[in-house]
């Protein structure tokens, strides 16, 4: 079992930066490659970020790509998501999750643990 709680969501403007960081306890954090998840309100949940176990791949939804930078630090059992140029699409409930698989990492159904999310607000 793995637990994970985020933090660092908050009311910012367009062009702004944001860090999230999600903090996991239970089973040995880096045997799992985690990921970052948001919810917009009436869409579906969709994958924004993933990185593998030591941190050598990352993966990114297309529209985040150049502004967001997902990183890991295993020693602190935390991911970490640094949201830059923040527009206001971005907007939506950021969720973490963990996964024990070795390869794919963009459906939902590809994570075992999940965390309850944090709320991201993007006023233009």
């Amino acid at each position: 079992q793995v637990q994970l709680v985020e933090s660092g969501g908050g009311l910012v403007q367009a062009g702004d930066s944001l860090r999230l960081s999600c903090a996991a306890s239970g089973r040995t954090f880096s045997s799992y490659a985690m990921g970052w998840f948001r919810q917009a309100p009436g869409k579906e949940r969709e994958f924004v970020a993933a990185i593998t176990r030591n941190g050598g791949n990352t993966y990114y939804l297309d529209s985040v790509k150049g502004r967001f930078t997902i990183s890991r630090d295993n020693a602190k059992n935390t991911v970490y998501l640094q949201m830059s140029s923040l527009k206001p699409e971005d907007t939506a409930a950021y969720y973490c999750a963990a996964s024990g698989r070795y390869s794919g990492y963009v459906l939902r159904t590809q994570y075992d643990y999940w965390g309850q999310g944090t709320q991201v607000t993007v006023s233009s």
